[in-house]
């Protein structure tokens, strides 16, 4: 569980990140989480996006990829969103106490 520091300094991180995945009409599957879910593992910190023809809400889709993926909401922001989630073999982020 991330404590307001340590969200405040993974948001700070995540501004100069580029969005890597979209979700659209098609919503969350299977393929997506996959995805998602090496992507954590490569980066620790990655940031999606809604597409307005998306069939469910930007904090619905958050909420719904970190229980898959057991990472955690850093930020819910407009379309997009940012998930974190600690890498054990590829640890790039040392976060503060």
């Amino acid at each position: 569980m991330l404590n307001s520091r340590q969200r405040a300094q993974l948001r700070g991180m995540a501004n100069g990140y580029e969005t890597i995945f979209q979700i659209g009409k098609g919503g969350i599957n299977e393929q997506l989480i996959k995805q998602v879910d090496e992507a954590l593992t490569a980066r620790e910190l990655i940031k999606l996006r809604i597409l307005e023809t998306a069939p469910i809400t930007v904090r619905q889709a958050a909420e719904e990829i970190a229980n898959a993926t057991k990472s955690d909401v850093v930020q819910v922001i407009g379309s997009r969103f940012i998930l974190y989630r600690e890498s054990i073999d590829n640890k790039q982020i040392t976060l503060v106490k």
